[in-house]
């Protein structure tokens, strides 16, 4: 069933009530792993709109059953809580010339309203069947929260799900239907360092850890097909003075590819070269900070189907053609796991990631549009 009236409608005023939400979500930090008042908010919001049994679970997901029963078959549909900003005060908010600017608006804090306020439709509307519903509002998608949110998820209830979609992004056309696998690593050199005068010529771990990213770039990305593989060092630091040979120095460094096979010649290559700088006698110490899988096997009929009803719906609603990409997100998991999964957009903006992010606050209309008919395309 395609947009009627009625949704159409409620899309209408709805949308209002989302940017409601957006304002007073933003009010509230949410760096990854500290969830905690934007859980409260949500839980409180579920709860106050008639969804019953609303709980936060121990990875911090705020979950809205519907029709959910003793071993049937369950939907999620789900958006993040967290943003990617460390802030654990409340950060800038403004509008203007019909846009919010705030860190995180956008990503995910105008998708998860939309979410909100179509849920809470779909809920009193749809002709429930056999199957479930779970609405989530889930914690960790961000960097280092790697996605402890749906990982909690889809071990409490991954047998019971047969499709999942995420909302996360401020594009309403492009989907995401591949999964960008990623290894995130923390990398420790050290050296007997010293005095850069009394002991010049001792190994300098900054010296040591530049030469190991120096060989890090010098990679060939390996290829199969149309895939894509990439590499990283984000974050570097070490050293104590100016006048000191330094004894440690530290990394950040991740590899992604949308091809699993890809993934693991990374990880070889990676391995190596840790292990070469060890036998050159260098002290290094890593730790895997982040690990999010690749797709796996998913039945290719169920998923062209719920690709479709994506596509069907973009096209209803907005007049636009759907674009398939690669992408990592919470759709990670259920992949990885043989799952459907789907992640798109229902807001406009521009600057994710980035502290002048801002929202097109009517745009939350065309978002609910486009939410309610896929809901109920199904």
């Amino acid at each position: 069933m395609a947009l009627t009236n009625e949704m159409s409608a409620y899309a209408a005023t709805a949308w209002e009530e989302a940017a409601q939400i957006v304002r007073d979500l933003c009010k509230l930090p949410a760096p990854s792993h500290h969830e905690e008042l934007r859980a409260e908010y949500c839980k409180k919001w579920f709860s106050d709109n008639g969804f019953e049994n609303v709980t936060i679970d121990k990875a911090l997901n705020v979950i809205a059953p519907v029709n959910v029963k003793e071993g049937n078959k369950i939907n999620i549909v789900m958006a993040h809580t967290d943003t990617v900003f460390p802030d654990t005060e409340p950060m800038p908010f403004s509008e203007k010339d019909g846009f919010m600017y705030s860190p995180g608006v956008t990503d995910d804090t105008a998708n998860l309203s939309v979410l909100m306020v179509c849920a809470r439709y779909f809920k009193e509307n749809y002709a429930f069947g056999d199957e479930g519903y779970l609405f989530v509002a889930n914690s960790c998608e961000e960097g280092l929260g790697n996605l402890k949110g749906t990982r909690q998820i889809m071990a409490d209830y991954g047998d019971r799900v047969s499709e999942f979609l995420t909302l996360d992004s401020s594009c309403m056309n492009r989907m995401v239907v591949q999964a960008v696998g990623s290894h995130r690593y923390q990398v420790t050199v050290r050296t007997e360092g010293g005095h850069s005068f009394g002991s010049f010529g001792n190994r300098n771990a900054i010296h040591v850890l530049a030469s190991m990213i120096n060989a890090l770039y010098t990679v060939k990305v390996p290829q199969e097909g149309e895939s894509r593989t990439t590499y990283n060092v984000g974050i570097i630091s070490g050293g104590t003075s100016v006048n000191t040979i330094a004894q440690e120095a530290e990394m950040m460094y991740e590899y992604r590819s949308d091809n699993k096979n890809c993934l693991a010649k990374m990880q070889n290559i990676f391995e190596k070269t840790i292990e070469a700088f060890r036998a050159m006698g260098v002290e290094v110490e890593v730790e895997k900070i982040g690990d999010r899988p690749c797709s796996g096997e998913v039945d290719q009929a169920r998923y062209d189907a719920l690709k479709n009803r994506a596509r069907a719906a973009v096209k209803d609603t907005l007049g636009l053609e759907m674009v398939d990409r690669s992408g990592s997100t919470d759709c990670n998991i259920p992949l990885s796991m043989g799952v459907p999964a789907i992640c798109f957009g229902v807001c406009r903006g521009a600057g994710a990631h980035t502290r002048e992010e801002k929202l097109e606050t009517a745009s939350l209309h065309d978002g609910c549009r486009l939410l309610l008919d896929f809901l109920f395309r199904k």
